[in-house]
């Protein structure tokens, strides 16, 4: 054999030996949690991140979805960086960032277009830039929609009809103040205990939005539902700002672009649920209260709405009740 074939046999074999000694690209295993079942607009949104950033990367992200009904254990495990992502209601959030609170003042949207509208805006952006000093990324806003009040005890058609209910709210100081003053026993609990908590009758009712109660089949402990309407119920996407700050720039491109998907299916999950909820409610047996008197609500909310304009950002607060789309 010839001194040049030698050299490139030899030359063959340690390129080839190159080759199989490179490690593969490496691939990323991220965690995203959320409070609901799989089939749910939580659900929506989660799957839609998760197939449009492992499309997106080639499937160098591989997104494992995970429930855990404990909202507030969902932030902590991103703040600490034992998952990378949560989609949470805002419900907890103002436990963490403080100014998320206003968001979560009753009757502040007037409809869907409205908030989401809001939240979009540079309203919603200022917001999100507050998590960041709080050891959080704020993502995106996603939504948990307008949270109606259901009970086992009675039909709730006036303010009055509140006085004495048990009624389980998130552990949100917002929340609690508004039941307090119509005159209920707001009791905070994670969602997780809820169920337990109506059928052994710690409390008597709940609030939440018609896609949560259809999803989570409340009607099986609820008899009585009233389209109140008195809280949009934010949700977010919160990420690991560990997690965030590793991202090459391709990467966090695809990454904001599955959070958009995410956003968007999640709310169309969300519309979807409210023109069809209320029936298959009626269908699973509730009596569903339609005609109710919001102007009587908000007056007898008034000693509430003066606290929160004192004790959260009245300034914004008005910013949000005035704001128009261009």
């Amino acid at each position: 054999m010839s001194m040049t074939i030698t050299r490139r046999l030899a030359l063959a074999a340690g390129i080839a030996g190159a080759l199989f000694a490179a490690p593969a690209m490496a691939q990323t295993q991220m965690t995203v949690l959320h409070a609901l079942p799989l089939n749910s607009h939580y659900g929506a949104g989660a799957q839609a991140l998760k197939d449009t950033l492992e499309r997106l990367t080639n499937n160098r992200f591989r997104v494992n979805i995970q429930r855990n009904d404990n909202e507030r254990e969902g932030v902590e495990s991103v703040q600490i960086g034992t998952a990378e992502c949560v989609i949470t209601s805002t419900g907890p959030v103002g436990n963490f960032v403080p100014a998320v609170r206003n968001v979560d003042v009753p009757f502040l949207f007037r409809d869907y277009a409205h908030a989401r509208g809001v939240l979009d805006s540079d309203i919603g952006q200022g917001l999100l830039n507050q998590f960041n000093a709080r050891g959080l990324v704020g993502v995106m806003w996603l939504e948990n929609g307008f949270r109606h009040l259901t009970n086992s005890r009675r039909e709730v058609n006036t303010p009055a009809d509140l006085r004495g209910l048990k009624v389980r709210t998130m552990e949100n100081q917002v929340h609690m103040r508004a039941f307090n003053t119509l005159g209920a026993q707001p009791t905070p609990m994670a969602f997780s205990e809820l169920v337990p908590a109506l059928q052994q009758g710690t409390v008597d009712g709940q609030e939440n939005p018609i896609p949560v109660i259809v999803a989570n089949n409340l009607n099986q402990v609820q008899r009585y539902l009233t389209l109140t309407a008195h809280v949009y119920s934010p949700a977010v996407l919160i990420c690991n700002p560990g997690f965030m700050g590793r991202l090459n720039a391709a990467d966090r491109t695809a990454f904001m672009e599955a959070a958009r998907a995410s956003q968007a299916a999640n709310r169309a999950r969300v519309t979807s649920d409210e023109n069809t909820g209320v029936d298959e409610l009626r269908r699973r047996g509730m009596t569903v209260t339609t005609t109710v008197d919001t102007a009587a609500f908000q007056t007898a909310l008034a000693p509430a709405f003066a606290v929160y304009e004192r004790e959260l950002d009245g300034a914004l607060l008005r910013r949000i009740r005035d704001w128009r789309a261009q």
